[in-house]
């Protein structure tokens, strides 16, 4: 049963690189507990959304309301605001330098101001989650591709926060590290997570997803349950693109 709760809401956002519009008047929203996919061609703004959501880009117009509060009025403290939505990224961005139980806690030190003890103890219990606890004083270039990322949402997890956003975190894995990833966030959506993924991987966006929302050319072209998406799409852009991306 989904919360009533809004975490994360997107009214009017707008977004150019130069004379790009990349984002054109996205509406959008996420409750607490809803695990979204978004899914669309390479170009279509996907990426380019989470990212403005999560102010690693700065959007040209429009609001993002964090539990009611535009964070885009000035006032809103922008570190404890991405604290409270962690970010996954496609490239793990994990500290090389660091071992794998200090990447999970330097965020919580930091940012979350918890002593080390509390933040190791966090910590490892999201290593054990994602199957890493055995390495916690590898460094990350002692790890497979797969492992890393395993790494990376145990971090983004160890801050605690309302909602995880993945950016195609499947997308820099060999083949056959993607299964290990995909099983941790099916076991996060079960768990109740909030989850937004951009998502190339139409079988888990089918099977995991609450909603799913297909953009294309910077705008939302359609969004439903993904029984509706994937078997009966209303719009003709939806069909196109998942008649060329399932049939390869």
């Amino acid at each position: 049963m989904l919360s009533d709760e809004v975490i994360v809401e997107v009214r009017h956002l707008s977004k150019s690189f130069g004379n790009n519009v990349v984002l054109r008047d996205i509406n959008f929203a996420v409750h607490r507990g809803e695990v979204v996919c978004i899914i669309g061609a390479s170009g279509s703004g996907k990426s380019t959304l989470l990212r403005c959501i999560n102010l690693l880009e700065k959007p040209d117009g429009g609001e993002i309301l964090y539990k009611g509060q535009n964070i885009l009025d000035g006032k809103f403290n922008t570190v404890q605001y991405r604290s409270r939505l962690g970010m996954v990224f496609q490239q793990f961005n994990l500290f090389n330098n660091h071992s794998v139980l200090r990447n999970c806690t330097i965020g919580q030190i930091v940012v979350a101001k918890r002593p080390k003890e509390e933040a190791e103890r966090i910590a490892l219990e999201y290593l054990e989650k994602v199957g890493m606890s055995a390495y916690v004083n590898a460094k990350p270039k002692q790890l497979s591709g797969g492992q890393k990322q395993r790494v990376a949402i145990a971090r983004a997890l160890s801050m605690l926060p309302d909602a995880l956003l993945f950016d195609e975190p499947t997308s820099a894995l060999d083949p056959e590290m993607v299964g290990e990833v995909l099983v941790v966030m099916r076991d996060l959506a079960r768990s109740g997570m909030t989850m937004v993924v951009v998502t190339h991987e139409m079988q888990f966006a089918r099977e995991v997803a609450d909603r799913v929302v297909f953009m294309d050319q910077g705008v939302i072209v359609e969004e439903g349950p993904p029984e509706i998406i994937f078997e009966r799409p209303r719009m003709e852009r939806t069909r196109m693109f998942l008649r060329r991306t399932l049939a390869s």
